[in-house]
């Protein structure tokens, strides 16, 4: 069972110890002794200060132990461990987590998991009829032929005949979309389809600041490029040069101030009267006008010509 209180011939080999820490770390990196922790009977740790500009908060670890009725303190081990205020390294990540949109580069290669749940088969031989069925007598004989030996568990294989390397069969789709370069071995499945909807519509939704400021949706704009199959009835891809989400993919409740609608631009706001009008000449009088009395009582002495 751990002993709480340290050995006290192993709490006094402080010079053992850093003896050994300084036989490892480089010359002048052991600081000062912190503490000595019990690790057990007659084990005790001991902890110092490393001055390693690298390694602020570590501390040399070395432990002691003697031998039971052993006056003989002997070393165990010498290492640098983290403190509890230690500058460590963050949590490793897989890089398929670390990996966020933007992150690739020209040259850059993204493998994707074979089991993804984001994408699903996209040809799985199921439109090619079983070699007995009804279906199959109308595919090409040889076609036929070899489908039938691949298909029988008894047949007996002959190194190079075609039951081996099966010649590629003519008329069903994946035929036809090889020759038109359609064919895909996985295509997106529902489940990477409402992921992708989720995240275009967080990006450029209803609400976004945005659209909420808008005029109106872009499923009433000119400049909105719709997309194909099911995410039409959603999602299109905005080809306004000076909108924020050109080129990018928009929900059609999205908007923004260049909905091609927006024509009437609203009234500029009226200055206000100004106070004084410079663009006209008002006649100012610099005299008050006399209310009653004589031009004497209102004229200045000097303008009365008195002698």
């Amino acid at each position: 069972m751990r002993s709480r209180t340290p050995d006290r011939l192993c709490a006094e080999a402080v010079d053992l110890a850093r003896a050994a820490a300084e036989e490892t770390a480089l010359p002048g990196m052991v600081g000062e002794h912190l503490e000595a922790v019990a690790d057990g009977d007659r084990v005790v740790t001991h902890l110092f200060a490393c001055k390693e500009p690298g390694y602020r908060g570590w501390r040399w670890a070395v432990t002691v132990a003697r031998a039971s009725r052993a006056k003989i303190v002997t070393l165990d081990e010498s290492v640098l461990l983290p403190g509890p205020d230690a500058v460590l390294a963050p949590e490793w990540v897989p890089w398929s987590e670390r990996l966020r949109p933007g992150d690739m580069g020209p040259g850059d290669l993204l493998p994707t998991d074979a089991e993804d749940l984001r994408l699903e088969p996209g040809y799985t031989g199921e439109d090619t009829p079983p070699p007995n069925s009804v279906l199959a007598a109308d595919l090409p004989a040889e076609t036929a032929e070899i489908a039938q030996i691949a298909d029988t568990e008894d047949a007996d294989v002959v190194p190079g005949s075609p039951a081996v390397q099966p010649a590629p069969a003519r008329g069903d789709l994946a035929s036809l979309a090889d020759e038109l370069g359609m064919r895909r071995a996985r295509v997106l499945s529902r489940y990477g389809l409402h992921e992708a909807a989720d995240r275009w519509d967080e990006a450029f939704g209803a609400r976004t600041p945005m659209a909420q400021a808008a005029p109106a949706t872009c499923v009433s704009c000119g400049f909105l490029t719709p997309l194909a199959g099911s995410l039409r009835q959603a999602f299109g891809v905005c080809a306004n040069e000076f909108s924020p989400a050109d080129g990018r993919v928009v929900s059609l409740s999205y908007g923004c101030g260049g909905h091609s609608e927006a024509a009437v631009m609203p009234a500029p706001p009226r200055p206000a009267t100004p106070v004084i009008d410079e663009t006209v000449i008002e006649p100012l009088t610099l005299r008050p006008e006399p209310t009653g009395g004589s031009v004497e009582d209102t004229t200045p002495p000097e303008e009365l010509g008195h002698s």
